[in-house]
């Protein structure tokens, strides 16, 4: 019994942990090279998936990338000079977290403009709500016309 549990609790604890999908053959000797890298590539986004580091990714492309940052390491660039590179080969998108400039202020506060433009939305709706005048009572003339359409005596 107690070994089913503890099987049970490694399986619930190990799905938890990210998987990594860096392969072992990719893996730097250098423990210090290696830690660079996988900071490089937690950095980067793969291009494929669009939502995971390239550290996280099985694409083929993620995998190139991966092996492009440890090749330019090996070869002795800093990583200012790694992300440089690739932003240049694949431009801003290809970080998780695009610097902020002009070409990318809409990506920064473009949510936020639209979040300000539903609320203010919102909030004139309710206000022109509010502000509608009231319906105003028939006239007697409108009244008897309706009757005369309905056919019913509304005194009944």
């Amino acid at each position: 019994m107690m070994r089913r549990v503890l099987i049970a609790f490694a399986l619930v604890v190990g799905m938890g942990l990210p998987g990594f999908a860096v392969q072992p053959d990719e893996v730097l000797k250098d423990p210090a090279l290696e830690a660079r890298a996988r900071q490089l590539s937690l950095e980067l986004r793969c291009l494929v998936c669009q939502n995971q580091s390239i550290d996280d990714s099985n694409a083929p492309l993620a995998r190139d990338l991966r092996l492009l940052v440890r090749e330019r390491l090996t070869a002795g660039d800093d990583d200012a000079a790694i992300r440089s590179y690739l932003v240049a080969r694949y431009g801003d998108f290809v970080l998780l977290k695009p610097p902020f400039d002009s070409r990318t202020f809409l990506l920064w506060f473009g949510p936020f403009a639209v979040l300000a433009a539903g609320a203010t939305a919102v909030w004139l709706s309710a206000r022109r709500r509010r502000a509608a005048p009231a319906a105003a009572p028939l006239s007697e003339a409108e009244r008897k016309a309706l009757e005369e359409l309905v056919g019913s005596d509304p005194k009944a």
